[in-house]
């Protein structure tokens, strides 16, 4: 075949090669975009986030407004609720919760300053963020670590986070530590057990902190989440939390 032929042929076929080797990307947007738009339960329409292709070949992650996820296939007809796993050279590595972790990240880094009560030392290294709760022991023990943290160079960020609902005192004092002159100071003395004169009626994140929390699956209080986004429940002493930081002194 001569060089001008070639070229022809070539010319020729690169529009349908190009259109082949985007048409797979195309066709699982599309697909993503059907099934979010089809999705439902007896009928009712589901609150959907947003859908995007998994990993595993078939299916689709499916994230609700409620901050809830699951597996479907392309027809919305078959549903898988758990994690979703990569058998790999490093061994099982839960890919569901790598996304978690990133969006909790994503999340936590668009509350600002402001909105938190912050401890920090005169060196930082590392900061984690921690749903509190006023009323809760290992809160209060975790509380007393705090010093040696900021020692360490952990800045420590606390959210609020009342385990018993909105309704409960411990929500009240928590809007009381927001509303005080100077929340660190009011949020030690309530976890001495204190009381606090600071009213509780001021323009306050309490509340949604702790819908913030749930979406974010909090379930109890201490809850650590560290700077990659990975929820750590309950009392951590200093030096592990450190230890889990990297750091060393």
């Amino acid at each position: 075949m001569t060089t001008p032929s070639r070229i022809l042929l070539l010319g020729l076929l690169a529009a349908p090669l190009a259109a082949l080797f985007s048409a797979p990307a195309l066709a699982q947007q599309e697909g993503a975009e059907r099934l979010a738009e089809r999705l439902s339960v007896n009928g009712q329409s589901m609150p959907v986030q947003s859908v995007r292709e998994a990993p595993m070949e078939g299916l689709f992650e499916v994230r609700l407004e409620t901050g809830e996820r699951f597996y479907s296939d392309a027809e919305g007809e078959h549903f898988l609720v758990g994690d979703l796993y990569r058998n790999g050279d490093q061994g099982l590595v839960n890919l569901t919760e790598k996304g978690r972790n990133t969006e909790r990240a994503a999340r936590l880094e668009q509350v600002p300053e402001s909105e938190r009560v912050i401890f920090r030392g005169p060196e930082s290294r590392a900061q984690v963020l921690v749903f509190t709760d006023t009323t809760c022991p290992y809160c209060q023990q975790l509380h007393e670590e705090v010093p040696r943290l900021n020692e360490l160079g952990i800045e420590v960020h606390y959210l609020a986070f009342p385990r018993s609902g909105m309704n409960a005192q411990g929500a009240r004092t928590m809007q009381q530590v927001w509303c005080a002159d100077n929340p660190a100071e009011a949020m030690s003395a309530a976890k001495r057990g204190d009381s606090l004169s600071a009213s509780a009626d001021c323009d306050n994140p309490v509340e949604s902190q702790y819908h913030l929390g749930l979406e974010l699956g909090v379930q109890g209080t201490p809850a650590i989440v560290l700077p990659d986004g990975r929820l750590v429940p309950g009392y951590v002493p200093a030096e592990r939390l450190a230890a889990m930081l990297g750091l060393e002194e």
